[in-house]
C-alpha cells in the first residue's frame, strides 16, 4: 500500500470541480501553481494555520503513488517536505473524501492513514 496524502478544501469548490471534470485546487493553489497536500502528520497543523475557523470544508485522501511525476516533495514550513501536485488531481487517485466539520476546539478529523 502506498502513502496517503491529504488536501483540505471548501466543499463547494470540490463539488464544482467534479461537475467541471477535474479539480485544479483552491484559489491559493492556483496562485502558487500547485495543489497543496500534507501528510497525515502534517495535515492538522496545516488546517490550523490556513483554515482555522472555516466551515464547509472537506478532506480528501489521495494515493500519492497514483500522482506519478506530477507530485513533488518540496521544503516548506520549518524545512519539512510537503507534497505538491503540479497539475489537476486525477479522480482515480482519490481514496476517499469526508466532511471536515468545525467543532468547539477546531476541526474534527476522521481517522487518517499514514
Amino acid at each position: 500500500m502506498t502513502e496517503t496524502i491529504y488536501h483540505v478544501c471548501r466543499a463547494e469548490d470540490w463539488a464544482a470541480a467534479g461537475a467541471n471534470g477535474g479539480y485544479c485546487g483552491s484559489a491559493d493553489d492556483l496562485r502558487d501553481g500547485f495543489i497543496h497536500f500534507s501528510t497525515a502528520a502534517q495535515v492538522r497543523e496545516s488546517v490550523a494555520k490556513h483554515r482555522a475557523g472555516q466551515e464547509g470544508l472537506v478532506i480528501l485522501a489521495v494515493e500519492a503513488e497514483a500522482l506519478g511525476n506530477a507530485l513533488r516533495w518540496e521544503p516548506s514550513r520549518g524545512g519539512q517536505l510537503f507534497p505538491h501536485l503540479y497539475g489537476p488531481l486525477p479522480p482515480e487517485a482519490l481514496r476517499w473524501e469526508r466532511p471536515l466539520p468545525l467543532g468547539p476546539d477546531g476541526h474534527i478529523f476522521p481517522p487518517l492513514e499514514a
